[in-house]
């Protein structure tokens, strides 16, 4: 009688499982890569060849103008090549910190270009399941190639970290905005959220749904115009948004009591005072978070909409509708909303933003924008705005900037260790995490616009476009 053995697939190690994944990975995207960058580079001639069409242009002109476009096309291989690392900057200073790792200023070495560069240790991405998400967002900043979203320039990585090297917006972002004032006139809500709509569906149209609108993630670039950043949660969602995280564990903690019974002017600055540390946290807050993105029934891009209603009421109220002594509690209110969604009598607000907050916080079947932008941009809350021209006109609030790398708009961060090896590979033995490296292949970008332009000011500097 014939033996049968172990069939070859159930007998293979999971170590042999995790090497032939690790290589078919690794081909396919070493051939994707070279068609990608074949199809791209067949693309950028072709959109040259239009646009010298359309301007009309002399033979002799378009010969110079192809010749031009060869020269930047041969820096660009050259720069795919040369393979950035940290030695290629200079860090600067820390300008902000999360969960996850920090943001800091840097400068290019060779170019003196400013950047904002973005750190984030691996082993933490690794163990928060978190892969998935920068991928997301490393996916969606080479894609979204929009006057609304944070620019990509470059990203790698090394041995601990991954690197996105990203604009520098020295406008700050809109949470510390908020901090520093109580709260918004009507005028400048009106201007913050007209240029949030329209970079919400920016992203939109390219499909994607961002997930996690707040102010943290709503930059202020050097004229005061809005850009949407950190798209960790494009897709899959962070622990913090699943709903076993907020609930049970109310039982042990006190109730919301003393936090309820306090005036407006109480809440915005108990508000404010533990602001900062819910940015930091892995736990992240449900404040800004629609209530159906909790429920496992699905949800849709108007999840976004949510958001930005509960961030046009925390611009005029000082303070968010469901912020709460804990994470807990404002869950519990978030998905209490109906009952929770009031509006203090003490801060006088129109009924026009009144109305506008209620469109947008409200069940998704009957929310605004759910039959397109254009409802939200016809609500009467936004009369008089130039939706065509929001971008070049002055912002509501101009932002005071001395030089290219000023960094006053931003709050003081101590100087951390993030960079230096010993640090975490004494807590994570780096035999540990670096056969799970290729989770990140395929991380490394360059930008092809704006590579021969050495020294010259970057084009964020030359106004808000």
């Amino acid at each position: 009688m014939a033996m049968t053995g172990p069939t070859p697939c159930s007998s293979m190690s999971n170590h042999t499982k995790e090497r032939v994944t690790m290589t078919k990975v690794t081909l396919e995207n070493f051939y994707s890569n070279l068609i990608a960058q074949h199809e791209e580079r067949e693309m950028r001639q072709k959109k040259l060849e239009q646009m010298m069409e359309e301007e009309g242009l002399k033979d002799e002109e378009k010969r110079i103008r192809r010749s031009a476009h060869a020269q930047k096309e041969t820096e660009f291989l050259r720069l795919k090549r040369t393979r950035l690392g940290l030695e290629d900057f200079e860090s600067l200073k820390v300008i902000g910190r999360g969960a996850f790792g920090e943001v800091r200023l840097v400068q290019k070495k060779d170019t003196g270009h400013v950047y904002a560069m973005k750190i984030l240790r691996k082993a933490d991405m690794l163990e928060k399941e978190q892969v998935g998400h920068i991928r997301a967002e490393r996916d969606i900043l080479v894609e979204a190639d929009s006057l609304w979203v944070v620019k990509m320039f470059y990203s790698f990585q090394d041995k601990l970290n991954l690197y996105l090297i990203m604009e520098f917006l020295p406008g700050g972002d809109m949470m510390t905005l908020l901090m520093k004032k109580d709260t918004l006139t009507e005028e400048e809500t009106q201007f913050y959220i007209a240029e949030t709509v329209l970079a919400i569906d920016s992203i939109h149209q390219l499909g994607f749904i961002h997930r996690d609108i707040k102010p943290d993630n709503l930059l202020l670039d050097s004229k005061g115009h809005v850009k949407l950043s950190d798209f960790g949660l494009c897709t899959g969602l962070k622990k913090a948004h699943r709903t076993e995280f907020y609930r049970n564990l109310n039982h042990s903690l006190p109730s919301d009591f003393t936090f309820q019974n306090m005036n407006s002017k109480r809440k915005a600055e108990t508000w404010k005072r533990n602001r900062r540390q819910l940015a930091f946290s892995t736990v992240g807050t449900p404040d800004y978070i629609a209530p159906e993105v909790f429920m496992q029934t699905g949800y849709n891009k108007l999840c976004d909409w949510w958001s930005l209603g509960v961030i046009m009421y925390e611009m005029l109220i000082g303070y968010p509708p469901f912020c709460s002594e804990t994470p807990q509690e404002t869950y519990k209110k978030v998905m209490n909303w109906k009952e929770t969604l009031t509006f203090p009598p003490e801060v006088p607000i129109s009924d026009k933003a009144k109305d506008l907050i209620l469109r947008f916080c409200c069940e998704w079947e009957h929310r605004i924008g759910a039959s397109g932008v254009e409802e939200i941009k016809s609500n009467p809350f936004f009369e008089g705005v130039d939706w065509e021209h929001i971008r070049e006109r002055p912002a509501a609030i101009s932002i005071e900037i001395k030089s290219i790398d000023d960094t006053s708009n931003f709050d003081e961060f101590p100087e951390s260790d993030i960079l230096k090896p010993t640090v975490a590979t004494s807590n994570h033995p780096e035999t540990d995490y670096k056969n799970k490296d290729w989770v990140f292949i395929n991380y490394t970008y360059k930008r092809f616009e704006g590579l021969t332009a050495r020294g010259a000011i970057p084009s964020y500097m030359k106004g808000g476009k």
